[in-house]
């Protein structure tokens, strides 16, 4: 299962060549990141909401430039893969049937008082799994 979130290009995300800065697609998948991990949280009230993560990795690959501000696209998101204590999600960025950018992020779950890594739960593996790719 896919999860969307309708991502908004602000006038100041273009850059001088008159498109989407390359670093605000990493932010566009932060904002779609933030809001998926939440809902888990709005679904069961337990677990950590997704949020007790690091990114360790982040890759985009460009295929069209966006260059209309002021406008929204739907960024799709789900689950690759599944590890003991890190995940793999990919994302991409699409206004009607036109793919614009494909993302990849790694996230590491973390301990907030040791800020070391740790196991994923129950309750976000369970999450997790609904999303993931088949």
């Amino acid at each position: 299962m896919k999860y969307t979130h309708k991502a908004f290009v602000r006038w100041d995300d273009l850059d001088a060549f008159g498109h989407v800065n390359n670093a605000k697609y990493l932010t566009y998948a932060q904002e779609a990141r933030f809001e998926w991990g939440y809902s888990q949280f709005a679904e069961n009230k337990e677990g950590s909401a997704l949020i007790e993560m690091v990114v360790a990795r982040g890759e985009v690959d460009y295929l069209l430039p966006i260059t209309d501000g002021g406008s929204f696209y739907d960024l799709n998101l789900w689950v690759e893969s599944i590890g003991n204590s890190s995940f793999v999600m990919g994302y991409e960025v699409v206004k009607g049937a036109v793919v614009y950018a494909k993302m990849k992020t790694v996230q590491v779950m973390i301990d907030l008082g040791s800020r070391k890594s740790r196991p994923i739960n129950e309750n976000e593996r369970e999450f997790l799994n609904k999303y993931l790719a088949n």
